[in-house]
């Protein structure tokens, strides 16, 4: 789970545009007579035109995703038309007044990339338009556009921790630190979705704690908490990198295991029964062709009330 992408093409949308009515202002207001005037009416064309464009896929890309090509490719374009006005500049002041363009670009790809994905970006794009800033006529401003580079790197890489720590904050259950509700639906939607391109097993399971609500009468509401901290904690040492663990709330946990059907879900259940500190019943149900995951979820709790009735029954 990275940064809301589509509104990452909303941003980028407005980048292009805002870098299209600047080249537009420096083609009908040149600020020196060797000033590229076709360039910059070309470029603001380019920028309106790219604009638009991304606007329009944010608008068709599905809520909180958008085409990974398309941001991609929007940054990278950047990048390369700003090298290219950087090496057509004609004052060194004009070269150093790109900075805070390839600043935006690294804030920005901070935002909506995975690290590694907006470090490579960053570094490319401050490459490229160096390149063009040293093959430019105008010299003297070499000093400046470190400056303006160093401040790049130390921003963009705020905006990805940043970044991150929200990402971490918005996807986690605060009490037990799995994956909360949304992230978990978020994530478990992917995996299903991937599963049915592969023909590959997934189960959901979900877990029910029994007797929770005495163990709050009882030992008060810290004892409850320390109980889901604990069956947390426990569960998580035994389930794979791939296993994807959610609290769905109260008292209701929910499992996604990619890669497995339901005899080596049913294993993977024994096992964590036997490092938990109180009982509990669970429901699985393996994904179907063309089910989704509000389907197969409904079927994993239908079976876990069904286990719940069959206690109850042989307990009567």
């Amino acid at each position: 789970m990275h940064g809301d992408r589509r509104g990452g093409l909303g941003l980028l949308a407005l980048l292009y545009g805002c870098a299209a009515v600047l080249c537009a202002a420096g083609a009908l207001w040149p600020m020196h007579p060797r000033t590229p005037v076709v360039l910059l009416t070309a470029l603001a064309v380019v920028g309106g035109l790219g604009s638009a464009a991304l606007w329009h896929v944010r608008e068709h890309a599905p809520t909180g995703r958008s085409p990974m090509a398309v941001v991609h490719a929007a940054l990278a374009l950047l990048s390369l038309l700003t090298a290219v006005l950087a090496w057509r500049s004609v004052t060194a002041v004009g070269v150093v007044g790109l900075g805070p363009v390839v600043v935006a670009l690294g804030v920005l790809a901070g935002h909506v990339l995975p690290p590694a994905q907006a470090r490579l970006h960053v570094a490319g794009g401050v490459a490229v338009v160096t390149a063009g800033a040293l093959a430019a006529a105008p010299e003297g401003f070499l000093s400046a556009w470190l400056a303006a580079v160093a401040t790049v790197a130390v921003l963009t890489e705020a905006q990805i921790r940043q970044s991150g720590a929200l990402r971490r904050a918005a996807g986690t259950d605060p009490l037990t630190g799995v994956a909360n509700r949304r992230a978990w639906e978020a994530e478990s939607a992917r995996l299903l979705a991937h599963a049915q391109r592969t023909g590959e097993p997934l189960t959901v399971v979900v877990l029910d704690l029994d007797g929770f609500k005495a163990v709050n009468d009882t030992g008060g509401h810290s004892a409850g908490d320390a109980l889901l901290r604990s069956l947390a904690s426990a569960w998580s040492r035994e389930l794979r990198r791939s296993d994807l663990l959610g609290r769905l709330g109260g008292d209701e946990f929910v499992l996604c295991l990619p890669g497995t059907g339901t005899d080596r879900a049913a294993e993977l259940l024994d096992r964590l029964r036997a490092v938990s500190v109180g009982a509990w019943s669970a429901g699985a149900a393996g994904a179907r062709p063309g089910e989704d995951l509000a389907a197969t979820l409904a079927r994993a709790d239908a079976a876990l009330y069904r286990e719940k009735r069959a206690r109850h029954s042989a307990a009567g």
